[in-house]
């Protein structure tokens, strides 16, 4: 994060509201249509952590917001799952059926503090971020409690990166299959070890050309958002968002959780 923020100018350790992007999920164009459409996924503080204490303030607001778009998925990740059920909004019940909540397992310590906070919280979605993947992890003694939809796995992408190992991933891999789970190996990072040998990838786009073409992503059971509109009836399938995939996004890692190619023009 850290790394990520000083190459774009900002400093990681403020935490701030952004002033133009906070309240962009009920944006809409000059037709008076929203810009988000019905069905997209919008990855939430990707940056940061929508559970930081400091955030506090702005919470209630977001959580307003996501409750007005009751037809977009909102993703939200945490490294701070012992939180979450204080920070939860009055109405939440069991969860909101457009919500899916993540929280980052690095390494196994990491698995063992967060999985079963997080299986022991009322939402209707759930998955798990292995990111950056630093160590091996094993989460099946989890996985039989049928609440984990989805697992991320993408290792450290920037300078002094520590190595994301084959085998750790493998194994992650094969648990997920052996549940029907949805796996996904976004990209290798920049420091990758294959059978005893080290490779150092600098190009972001190999790295997720590779892990693609691993084979160990996997497409599970799929996952049902049950997305109605503002008055509360289902939105029929033929009215979602379908993704657009072009010729350079088959061979991205990350094509089963994408939003699809925006055909910004850029890869002609």
């Amino acid at each position: 994060m850290y790394y990520n923020d000083a190459q774009r100018g900002k400093n990681g350790a403020e935490i701030y509201r952004t002033k133009t992007g906070f309240r962009y999920p009920l944006s809409k164009d000059r037709s008076g249509r929203y810009k988000i459409r019905s069905g997209e996924m919008l990855r939430v503080c990707m940056n940061s952590d929508f559970f930081l204490e400091e955030a506090d303030p702005w919470r209630e607001e977001a959580w307003e917001i996501i409750h007005q778009r009751p037809d977009v998925k909102f993703w939200l990740l945490t490294k701070r799952p012992e939180r979450v059920a204080a920070c939860l909004p009055y109405d939440w019940g069991d969860g909101w059926e457009n919500v899916m909540f993540n929280v980052t397992c690095e390494n196994q310590r990491r698995a063992d503090e967060r999985i079963p906070l997080l299986l022991d919280l009322p939402f209707k979605h759930k998955g798990i971020m292995c990111a950056p993947f630093i160590g091996p992890v094993s989460i099946k003694q989890y996985l039989p409690a049928g609440q984990i939809e989805q697992v991320l796995c993408d290792g450290e992408d920037y300078d002094g990166a520590r190595p994301c190992h084959y085998e750790w991933v493998k194994a992650l891999s094969d648990e997920c299959r052996e549940y029907n789970i949805t796996f996904v190996f976004c990209t290798l990072g920049s420091c990758f070890v294959k059978d005893g040998k080290t490779y150092h990838i600098q190009n972001g786009k190999l790295r997720s050309e590779q892990a693609a073409r691993s084979g160990l992503s996997f497409q599970g059971k799929a996952i049902e958002f049950k997305l109605t509109d503002t008055w509360g009836c289902p939105i029929p399938s033929e009215e979602l968002y379908v993704p657009y995939f072009g010729t350079k996004c088959r061979s991205c890692g990350m094509k089963l959780i994408c939003n699809g190619c925006s055909q910004c023009g850029k890869c002609g």
